[in-house]
């Protein structure tokens, strides 16, 4: 069977996941000239993709026109008639209808395998098969080779965009983004803010602070309090935004979107994780393991997503990191220590 010339991507949600398949999707095209690319995604995500030659982004909203089976129904008239495979890279209920639906009109698919036994072995209380995954970066990849397109992940990849390095005034510019979906994920907020109190106490650090529009009252506080700190939350559209991210040093993060974000651009990230853990496979892309920060606890890790209560009951993954462990690594980083 010929190789396909027109792949149909689906990747909905969440942000993180859907910025991990850039560097896949760049790589894929780049190995193949000849190749085409739809990618059907939640439409504030399109900026991750823009730059990228023969990538096209359809807008999805599973929220409204494409909200329930008639929704999807929609969404199939819409999306090229022109595509001979698709590439299921989310694996959920919404795209197995959608595959569904392209049943009898001969085009080749293939889904992520999201390897949830493994992942449930790595994850339970007993009997931790305590190993390394394949990232999620190979999952999305072993898709293109079930449909004909193997992707070489160490290939060259030109990362396409590049920031504006216009807020560095002269010192090193450090993103901070304190937060995490779920609190089993997020760094205790009174030491990263100690984090931040340390890294701007010399005046050659300047540091932006990420987050939503939720989180924004919060981080004006801390800039307010602290010089050399400026919040970029909820100041500018997504585009603006990842402007920024490619502009920095180096960011910091929890195990969530915004390492994904900094890694789309080559910025260096130290990320602090709790209850998850590198092994699950989600790592940053091509980010050093030496600018992890974690400890090593019996009971680690104990969810995938961060989505389950620590069953300690005392978060012991986050508090027993101190802002100087965070601090230390994110000099070592810069090499500054």
């Amino acid at each position: 069977m010929a190789a396909p010339t027109h792949i149909l991507v689906f990747r909905f949600s969440a942000l993180g996941d859907i910025a991990m398949t850039v560097p896949v999707t760049r790589l894929l095209l780049a190995q193949y000239p000849d190749l085409r690319v739809t990618v059907a995604t939640a439409a504030f995500a399109a900026p991750v993709f823009e730059g990228i030659d023969r990538l096209h982004v359809h807008a999805v909203d599973t929220k409204g026109a494409h909200k329930g089976v008639a929704g999807l129904m929609r969404l199939r008239q819409e999306l090229p008639r022109d595509v001979d495979a698709i590439a299921d890279l989310h694996g959920v209920l919404r795209t197995t209808i959608l595959r569904g639906l392209y049943t009898f009109s001969g085009i080749r698919k293939a889904v992520i395998d999201k390897g949830r036994t493994q992942k449930a072995a790595l994850t339970r209380v007993e009997h931790k098969v305590f190993q390394p995954l394949p990232s999620t970066f190979q999952r999305y990849a072993d898709v293109f080779a079930a449909l004909g397109r193997p992707v070489d992940l160490d290939g060259v990849l030109d990362l396409g965009i590049h920031g504006d390095h216009a807020q560095r005034a002269g010192r090193s510019a450090i993103g901070i983004a304190p937060f995490a979906k779920h609190p089993e994920k997020t760094y205790p907020l009174e030491s990263m803010k100690e984090v931040v109190r340390m890294l701007v106490a010399d005046g050659t650090t300047a540091v932006l602070l990420f987050g939503g529009k939720a989180e924004a009252p919060l981080l004006e506080q801390w800039a307010s309090d602290l010089p050399g700190v400026r919040s970029v939350a909820g100041t500018m559209g997504f585009r603006e935004e990842l402007a920024v991210i490619a502009g920095l040093d180096l960011m910091v993060s929890m195990d969530s979107a915004n390492m994904h974000l900094a890694s789309l651009f080559g910025v260096p990230v130290v990320s602090v994780w709790g209850s998850t853990h590198p092994f699950a496979g989600f790592y940053g892309w091509r980010q050093d393991p030496a600018h992890i920060v974690q400890v090593d606890l019996y009971c680690r890790p104990c969810s995938v997503f961060g989505n389950r209560r620590c069953y300690r009951g005392d978060l012991a993954c986050l508090h027993s990191i101190s802002p100087v462990m965070v601090v230390d690594r994110i000099w070592q980083a810069l090499g500054r220590l």
